[in-house]
């Protein structure tokens, strides 16, 4: 059930080449032997396979993300009743139309453990060659003292997401660098987890999401943005973080602000829910200053959703399709 469709498009591919923070130049030393560059957080030999597994042929990272579970019933406009009448079993089906129509032709797919895993992996839905990414972020947020802090879904672990057939996690950290310190309650969460999933043989990739604290006016915060999601990947690297996934900062000079402060860690462009064209701008100016890659969700598939399985496909195949092929491009550099 896994296999490619008779008929359907070529999928990107995922041939195992190493990024440019893992294949850096080599210098000549005394001995006249190669030298690796040292690159902060150094990668293990099973998280650099993970890492391959997620990248395109051109060795940058493309993940389609599909992990919401609010935001993606938010997507879907046809539905009797409403969005919020969607069941469950309703969601998982379109995950796994998802899959099927849009994912299976990437490198990598995004999904969460409570609605579309493992059913997906079971059903045979998830292409062999993509790779899998699991989510171990619960939907919504707790705050205190102002700050804002994610929980993990019950029970998952980075046990669980190799029980599931992942060999990547994904866990997202709502950061106020200008807050939290290396001492911070959020620091000691990224450097628990990273070492967690360290042991257990999984790559982790760390989300972190900036935003505006009650009482700072939006101009206050529009000032600030840049310097949060630079500081912000600076402190993640400090805890250990081996791969980021942050927003886009916002211009060229920033972009190239946060390749130096990740000293060699790789890091991607989340889309924030933009339009496409937007964010293949983003992405290709964050590319031309250091970044690795992007990971792309609602920005490929929010308009591309129906409640009905005819319409999902045609909208998949023929809107969000060509969109991600779009993206590859620009992650490449093409």
């Amino acid at each position: 059930m896994g296999g490619r469709r008779q008929g359907a498009a070529p999928r990107l591919g995922i041939r195992p080449l190493l990024t440019s923070a893992l294949a850096a130049p080599v210098p000549i030393g005394r001995a006249n032997r190669p030298q690796r560059r040292e690159i902060m957080n150094e990668l293990t030999t099973l998280e650099r396979r993970a890492l391959q597994s997620i990248s395109t042929p051109g060795g940058h990272m493309l993940i389609v993300a599909a992990d919401q579970r609010n935001g993606m019933k938010a997507a879907i406009k046809d539905a009797p009743g409403g969005s919020d009448a969607i069941t469950r079993e309703e969601l998982a089906e379109v995950k796994a139309d998802l899959v099927r129509h849009l994912a299976n032709h990437a490198p990598a797919i995004l999904l969460d453990p409570e609605v579309a895993l493992p059913q997906i992996v079971d059903d045979g839905v998830l292409d062999r060659e993509t790779g899998l990414v699991v989510g171990l972020d619960a939907s919504g947020f707790e705050t205190v003292d102002g700050l804002k802090y994610t929980r993990f879904v019950p029970g998952v672990t980075p046990r669980t997401v190799r029980d599931m057939g992942g060999t990547v996690a994904k866990m997202l950290y709502y950061t106020r660098p200008d807050r939290q310190d290396a001492d911070s309650r959020v620091a000691q969460e990224i450097r628990d987890l990273v070492q967690a999933c360290e042991d257990e043989g999984l790559l982790l990739i760390v989300e972190l999401l900036t935003y505006q604290l009650e009482g700072e006016s939006d101009e206050e915060y529009k000032a600030a943005f840049a310097d949060l999601v630079v500081d912000g990947a600076a402190l993640a690297v400090a805890c250990g973080a081996k791969i980021l996934k942050l927003q886009y900062p916002g211009s060229a000079e920033a972009s190239a602000r946060v390749t130096e402060v990740a000293q060699g860690v790789p890091w991607a462009v989340l889309s924030a829910g933009v339009d496409h064209e937007t964010f293949i701008e983003q992405v290709r100016t964050a590319v031309a200053n250091g970044a690795s890659g992007a990971m792309a969700g609602r920005s490929l598939w929010k308009d591309s959703l129906s409640i009905d399985a005819g319409r999902r496909e045609e909208l998949l195949s023929g809107r969000a399709l060509p969109r991600l092929r779009e993206l590859a491009d620009a992650v490449d550099g093409r």
